[in-house]
């Protein structure tokens, strides 16, 4: 048939009438295939007998080569056009494999190429000035698949390709920039070889399965696409919270596809290249080729052309018309009429723009559902999503063009998760820092019994309450890791690890591998510097004495003001009265031996002897409080010995940091300390020790590391100068990982419901101070300090009135009534400074029964001594 179609062209040329002109129309498809070989041979016929019935002039031929989807096909018959014949125009091939073997043949023979591969590198048109391409570039469909995902708030996906140089292209430089603006991370990135095997394929989908993401992007081949969903369906991928969406290489062949194909897509989102399907053109188009690809192709079951039909159509009215609009006596001219076209096709808009169509810009968003597929709209760029393609409402998320058929689901609206939950066969694997400075945030402790590890601490704490407070349960374990922090992080980047928990600190540089939470600790860099004393307290006066030293002061004054007003109160009028005058000149009598040494005068030897040996002891005691007061006095205030970094620098003084942390390098950038100034150290140990000795004049510390550091030396260290605002600990997470938000979410319910609050006054009241003294304070004087000195004036004063006591009772039994009131006020008095009240009731009803039945008849009996 072919041959007779060629013969008959030739006849028609050679009998052609004058001024009529006839070109040859090369094309190389792959004729084997239902969309990109039978439907474009179709729509080429269809486009030539139409040129030819509306252009008397020109008489159109189609010559067709099939390559079979095989670059060095596609070579070999590019190179037999033009070696046996004289070839105008080649039009195709498809891919951008093929068509660059294809240019590179023809590259010497000025023959204009129209490849129909709807993506080329920005060299191509450099590299072969008659390589055009005539198939509108699709790269912003990778921003409609990246707001699709954007619109359900999915944060991970995998992307699953063709390896090919086509993908280079086409999928890498446009995908990740999409993806990247809507804040979406890949997890996984697989690339398939077009010759895809089922063990291979089998093998790939085992191991996305093992992953919590659950949105696949699928941009392949109609051929390789049809294995993957057939194991994905094997492998039961295509069921419930899974996502799959696939691009226009897919999409746009969905009406040719058969139902076993189908069937295994149920539930897929596809985007695809847009074209009206309106005007009196496209219906006749339409119409014609039903009948035409019936005729033609009986054996396929649907009739319907789609883009690549269109694009083809185009291609061949794209060069008749540049046919008659030029001279075209050579492969330049040809070229140049062609780039100047400018019709609205049946595909779209044909205007050429440094040897390319423009590239499209409203793809169709598609459901595939049952047996066929379901239309839920279209995205266009810059304005979003819309019903309709032209002058519609459009909106940015795709949630707005109604419900969608999930894998698994139906019909719902609510979208799928996304992402799968850890389970206890497979919980999510924490990484937890086995080296942290101090075991407060970060304890590991190896259980040999049990042969497991145990951990605690304040950063595991938080972590436990924040997975308490999730809106699910989510299982995992905690792995120790030995290694610095930055390493551990990208162990997380790496996927050894989900996540990491524990005393991490927040900074860009880690930012650059993993996505960390809220910080659950106050952020900031401080510096730590020993003290310096310094005075001025206003009560610094009651510092000399304990206050057990004040109390027994005061008790041993009042004891021995009684025991002189008992002895002498017979012989001076002024010690007797009311009862309440009496306790005042009682207290009197008391003090007043401590600011006088030469005391009052007293009529009895006992009352001297008392007042001797008590005005001995407060002799000692007061000088020893002048003493004391007075060396507090001289001792500086509290203050820090070291107040800013300027003062370090300018000393070039050493300082230390924690061995493990980023603290290092914030040493030696912002803050512009010497790296050979600069020491590290492993535990809170040796900087105590580093700092007292003077070994570092300060130590830089986070700011929760150094809270309880100061807490723990209360005395001997404290914070000086600015807080400088950089890391805070946090828990890290991959890059766009779903779980990140709910985690978030959980660990700011944790802060305002005070959890966190009492988890942070927990730490630091576990730090107590191992200070009890430090140098340079002056202790405080202690009863100890004058044990022997109270007993013997005690013991003094107690013996003076016991003997007073008997001697009066022996002439007079009234003694004890005489003193009666005296006798329970002072013992209330007692009681109320912290005797034992049973103890002292006791001691006032043995008082009141010796009192005699005619008290107080018998006061003017005066005992005689």
């Amino acid at each position: 048939m072919k041959t007779f179609l060629l013969l008959f062209f030739l006849v028609a040329l050679a009998l052609k009438p004058e001024g009529i002109s006839g070109v040859v129309i090369d094309a190389i498809l792959d004729c084997n295939t239902r969309v990109v070989g039978k439907e474009e041979r179709v729509a080429m016929d269809m486009a030539i007998q139409d040129f030819n019935m509306q252009h008397k002039q020109t008489f159109l031929m189609l010559r067709l080569k099939c390559s079979k989807r095989k670059p060095l096909q596609s070579a070999l018959a590019a190179r037999h056009l033009i070696n046996k014949n004289k070839v105008e125009v080649i039009l195709g091939p498809r891919s951008w494999e093929e068509t660059s073997n294809v240019a590179e043949v023809s590259e010497h023979y000025d023959v204009p190429i129209l490849s129909f591969a709807d993506s080329s590198p920005p060299w191509a048109a450099k590299r072969w000035p008659f390589l055009v391409q005539a198939a509108a570039g699709t790269h912003l469909q990778m921003t409609a698949v990246a707001n699709i995902i954007q619109s359900w708030g999915w944060r991970r996906v995998n992307v699953i390709y063709e390896d090919t140089d086509s993908a280079a292209s086409g999928i890498s430089p446009y995908l990740f920039v999409a993806l990247q603006a809507v804040d979406v991370e890949i997890s996984n990135l697989l690339p398939l070889p077009s010759f895809a095997d089922s063990t291979l394929l089998h093998k790939e989908l085992k191991n996305l399965k093992k992953e919590q993401c659950r949105v696949f992007v699928v941009h392949t081949s109609l051929e390789l696409a049809m294995h993957i969903f057939g194991m994905a369906k094997e492998k039961n991928m295509m069921e419930k919270e899974y996502v799959w969406i696939t691009t226009d290489s897919i999409t746009s062949s969905v009406h040719s596809m058969n139902f076993s194909l189908i069937s295994s897509m149920q539930g897929v989102i596809g985007v695809r290249n847009s074209f009206l399907e309106t005007g009196p053109h496209f219906k006749s188009f339409l119409t014609r080729f039903y009948g035409i690809f019936g005729r033609k192709y009986p054996e396929e079951k649907h009739h319907e052309p789609g883009i690549f039909a269109l694009q083809a159509y185009d291609a061949v009215r794209m060069v008749g018309l540049a046919m008659i609009e030029g001279t075209n006596s050579n492969g330049q001219q040809l070229l140049e009429s062609i780039l100047k076209t400018d019709f609205e096709g049946l595909s779209g808009n044909i205007q050429f723009t440094q040897q390319k169509l423009e590239p499209t810009t409203q793809f169709q968003i598609i459901n595939i559902i049952g047996k066929h597929y379901r239309e839920l709209g279209f995205w266009t760029e810059n304005l979003g999503f819309s019903h309709t393609i032209d002058h519609g409402v459009y909106n940015l998320s795709m949630e707005s063009l109604g419900d969608v058929n999930w894998p698994g689901l139906g019909g719902r609206s609510s979208a799928p998760r996304g992402w799968d939950l850890p389970t206890i066969e497979n919980p999510l694997r924490i990484g937890v820092p086995n080296g942290s400075i101090t075991n407060k945030f970060v304890k590991v402790d190896y259980d040999s019994s049990k042969d497991r590890y145990t951990f605690s601490g304040f950063s595991v704490d938080v972590f436990n309450e924040t997975a308490r407070h999730l809106k699910y349960s989510l299982q995992y374990e905690f792995i120790p890791f030995g290694g610095n922090y930055t390493d551990l992080v990208k162990k997380v980047q790496s996927k050894e690890f989900d996540a990491a928990v524990g005393d991490i600190a927040i900074i860009s540089n880690r930012c650059e591998y993993v996505e960390f939470t809220h910080a659950h600790t106050e952020t900031g860099l401080l510096m730590v510097v020993p003290i310096l004393w310094h005075s001025s307290r206003a009560w610094l006066f009651v510092k000399p004495f304990t206050k057990a030293m004040w109390f027994l002061t005061f008790f041993i004054n009042v004891f021995n003001g009684f025991v002189v007003w008992s002895i002498e109160r017979n012989y001076c009028s002024e010690l007797r009265g009311p009862i309440l005058n009496q306790i005042g000149t009682l207290l009197w009598l008391a003090f007043a031996t401590l600011f006088s040494l030469h005391g009052e005068k007293l009529h009895s030897n006992l009352s001297r002897m008392a007042t001797v040996v008590w005005l001995f002891v407060a002799l000692i005691i007061t000088q020893s409080y002048t003493a004391s007061l007075t060396s507090m006095l001289t001792v500086q205030n509290l203050e820090p010995k070291i107040a800013n970094i300027e003062t370090l620098k300018s000393n070039n003084a050493l300082i230390g940091y924690s061995q493990r942390s980023f603290v290092r390098g914030y040493l030696e950038g912002p803050l512009g300390f010497k790296s050979s100034n600069i020491r590290n150290f492993t535990s809170t140990d040796e900087y105590a020790q580093a700092l007292r000795s003077g070994a570092i004049a300060a130590a830089f510390l986070e700011a929760p590391v150094a809270k309880l550091f100061v807490a723990k030396y209360c005395k001997s260290f404290t914070i000086a100068g600015p807080a400088y605002q950089v890391g805070g600990y946090g828990f890290a997470f991959p890059k766009g990982s779903p779980l990140l938000p709910d985690i978030d979410e959980a660990l700011l319910n944790v802060r305002e419901n005070g959890v966190l609050k009492d988890l942070e006054q927990s730490l630091i009241a576990s730090e107590k101070c191992v200070d009890i003294q430090s140098d340079n304070e002056t202790a405080s004087l202690s009863p100890q300090n004058f044990f022997v000195l109270f007993i013997i004036t005690g013991a003094t004063s107690s013996t003076s009135l016991l003997i007073y006591y008997f001697r009066a009772k022996g002439r007079n039994e009234s003694f004890m009534a005489q003193y009666k009131g005296i006798w329970i006020t002072i013992m209330m008095v007692l009681n109320k400074l912290g005797y034992h009240r049973n103890r002292l009731s006791r001691k006032v009803s043995d008082v009141a029964d010796e009192i005699p039945e005619n008290f107080p008849n018998n006061l003017h009996s005066r005992p005689q001594i």
